[in-house]
């Protein structure tokens, strides 16, 4: 298919539904985690599952091997295509999706998860690809925090939905319901996804190739430290999310509140990420995201000095929680745009192995986390903390330590292989 030109009006999608066709893309992976969530005790009661901490490995398992297929979309992308990629990793998540929904064995449903995980990476890497054929920064940052905010209707539904769904049949159809939801996505990819790769960007399938471009990736100053730290900050939220419902729904006492709370949660981040969308052309990227990010170290110390003297309520972990969430929403979408900058010719390779490096860290890190919940807030609270002191450090290698620049550093745009095309 002829690749069209992404900055010009022969690109067939307005704006609105071109954000929306990312959104729902990045929402498939979103629906594979919270919807479920209120079911984890419910698939754990009727597979046998004795120990309660094991239950998150539903989320644990499905994020670890997200972060590790998201190796291989960028380098397959960019020498095939993005639309190509896109219309394979939906068709085979609606099928993989269906094996969960009739797996008879917990070993079978964690099989078949990070089998989901593996398809689901393309949807992380390619939406992240495909903005960054058609934007460049702050622009970027503008239209990710666009589609964040319209994918942030997910998490503030997907609870309610498996709450719903619990109500009236079991969990399987949980995985029926995203199931369905992929054959959408996949048909209106495939009638309306056009094909942006620049036929001139288009990279070799070889070893040298493909690892050049993710050594460059790597050593990129101006990108690695807002992706790792991009990592790092995502830990502690994927830590949250694999314990959210031990934690608030049955330690805080939330029960049938809990996919409502949650959902609110979201519904603020979505919010947050509307307001960025509209101030981030005007104060830049960085400004926005180097306040957002010191905001939430302090937020995050402070809620955990006030888990660590005990006593907290659901009433007060709720509106803390959700203030260092919307911190999140000034980091996610700027840190990415930031770190893809530099890669305009590789962006598919960039963005793989920026994925893969932002997914297996913090899921891993997050699964750790999840582990070490003791019945408080107090491991969550910490390591929000750390993990968020830990990339303020990485960012200051990255603006070799300068915050709040609003100019490009010297040497940012630079791109060191040039695409092969054969």
């Amino acid at each position: 298919m002829r690749s069209l030109d992404t900055h010009s009006d022969e690109f067939p999608m307005k704006e609105i539904e071109f954000v929306l066709l990312m959104a729902s893309l990045q929402a498939l992976m979103a629906l594979s985690i919270d919807v479920m969530l209120p079911a984890l005790g419910a698939i754990s009661g009727d597979l046998g599952i004795s120990d309660p901490n094991q239950r998150q490995l539903v989320v644990g398992v499905f994020l670890i091997s997200t972060g590790i297929g998201s190796l291989f979309p960028g380098a397959l992308a960019d020498r095939f295509g993005r639309r190509r990629v896109v219309l394979t990793a939906v068709a085979g998540y609606v099928v993989v999706s269906f094996i969960c929904a009739i797996s008879r064995s917990f070993e079978l449903l964690l099989l078949a998860r990070a089998l989901a995980g593996l398809l689901t990476s393309a949807m992380l890497v390619m939406p992240m690809t495909i903005l960054r054929d058609r934007f460049d920064g702050d622009r970027m940052a503008r239209t990710q925090s666009l589609v964040a905010m319209t994918f942030m209707v997910v998490p503030m539904i997907a609870p309610m939905i498996g709450q719903a769904v619990l109500l009236f049949a079991g969990w399987r159809w949980i995985f029926g319901i995203m199931s369905a939801m992929g054959v959408v996505v996949c048909i209106w990819a495939w009638l309306r996804l056009p094909e942006t790769l620049d036929p001139r960007n288009r990279q070799a399938i070889q070893p040298r190739v493909i690892a050049g471009n993710m050594v460059i990736a790597l050593r990129e100053r101006a990108s690695f430290g807002y992706f790792l730290g991009a990592a790092l900050v995502q830990a502690g939220l994927f830590g949250y999310i694999n314990s959210a419902q031990q934690l608030v729904g049955e330690h805080f006492g939330a029960g049938t509140l809990f996919p409502v709370l949650f959902g609110g949660m979201a519904l603020v981040m979505a919010c947050t990420n509307f307001i960025n969308s509209r101030i981030v052309e005007k104060f830049g990227a960085r400004r926005v995201s180097h306040a957002a990010l010191i905001c939430f170290i302090v937020f995050g110390a402070i809620h955990f000095l006030i888990a660590l003297r005990g006593g907290e309520t659901l009433w007060t972990f709720v509106p803390l929680m959700t203030v260092s969430m919307c911190m999140l929403s000034f980091i996610g979408a700027n840190f990415q745009a930031l770190s893809l900058q530099p890669f305009k010719r590789m962006a598919g390779a960039a963005a793989s192995v920026m994925s893969f490096v932002r997914m297996v860290v913090g899921s891993v890190l997050g699964a750790l986390i999840g582990q070490a919940y003791d019945g408080t807030a107090r491991p969550i609270m910490a390591s929000m903390a750390v993990c968020g002191f830990a990339a303020l450090l990485l960012v200051l290698y990255s603006e070799k330590g300068r915050l709040f620049r609003r100019v490009n550093p010297p040497g940012f745009y630079k791109n060191a292989i040039p695409p092969a095309t054969h």
